[in-house]
């Protein structure tokens, strides 16, 4: 395909919700260890009241109860963007579960009133309110977006940039700690991340929004072209996805 054709196809592709099957033969990304919608499903089969924080569409979290068999008497889950939470209700039905259109920062829920809260891929994680609305005893499972992931892709649009450590585990360590939760487990992998033609590389930054921030065709068209021309010369682009695993408790008090 052209260019011009390539670029027309990522521009047409919907990129609501969490699914990536679109990208099957078009783009890979390596899997982390601790298989995060297994660790979940595990994790459901013991919970009554459960949040999943910045879903999505709901996708992820359906998957885990239907790996899991859990039926837990309260589902919720919270998303800022109508399109994700209109998916988000559609996947999440069958289990009753409720979506809360909010903003990313809150979590407009009772106190202590979760058993377990999980998020996949969080925009920002408000570690206070995690805190809050986790009952004594009650368990935050999080797979988080790394420091520095795909920055290979980054650069090759926006050109060098330091990386900041607002996503560095450590940090999210200490500000989970710092709301007074216990972390009992934290893990990182870096992971081999290819892409086979420009029209992937345009879905996934429609998609994945914080890696070129206010990303567009028509204001990057000419670093899509010389990727175009670079994967045509030396084959599929590669990048590494940082992603880390924590899980904290929420002490009996």
């Amino acid at each position: 395909m052209t260019f011009a054709a390539l670029v027309a196809e990522g521009e047409a592709v919907p990129v609501e919700g969490w699914d990536f099957s679109w990208f099957e033969g078009r783009a890979t990304e390596g899997r982390p260890p601790w298989g995060y919608q297994r660790l979940v499903a595990d994790r459901l089969r013991a919970a009554r009241r459960v949040l999943d924080v910045q879903t999505g569409g709901g996708e992820v979290l359906a998957g885990a109860l239907r790996e899991g068999g859990a039926r837990p008497d309260t589902v919720v889950a919270t998303e800022s963007w109508a399109p994700n939470a209109a998916l988000a209700r559609q996947a999440l039905a069958p289990w009753g579960g409720r979506v809360v259109q909010c903003v990313n920062s809150a979590i407009p829920c009772p106190d202590a009133s979760f058993d377990l809260v999980v998020s996949r891929h969080p925009v920002s994680t408000p570690w206070s309110e995690v805190a809050r609305v986790l009952a004594p005893g009650g368990t935050f499972v999080s797979q988080q977006v790394g420091a520095g992931t795909v920055h290979e892709l980054s650069e090759a649009m926006i050109g060098p940039f330091e990386v900041g450590t607002a996503r560095e585990p450590e940090v999210h360590r200490a500000a989970a700690e710092a709301a007074g939760l216990e972390v009992t487990r934290l893990e990182r992998a870096s992971l081999p991340m290819t892409f086979d033609d420009v029209g992937a590389v345009v879905v996934f930054l429609r998609k994945v929004i914080w890696t070129v921030p206010e990303f567009s065709v028509e204001a990057y068209r000419p670093q899509l072209l010389a990727l175009h021309e670079r994967i045509r010369r030396d084959g599929p682009f590669r990048a590494t996805s940082e992603r880390f695993l924590i899980e904290a408790h929420r002490p009996n008090w």
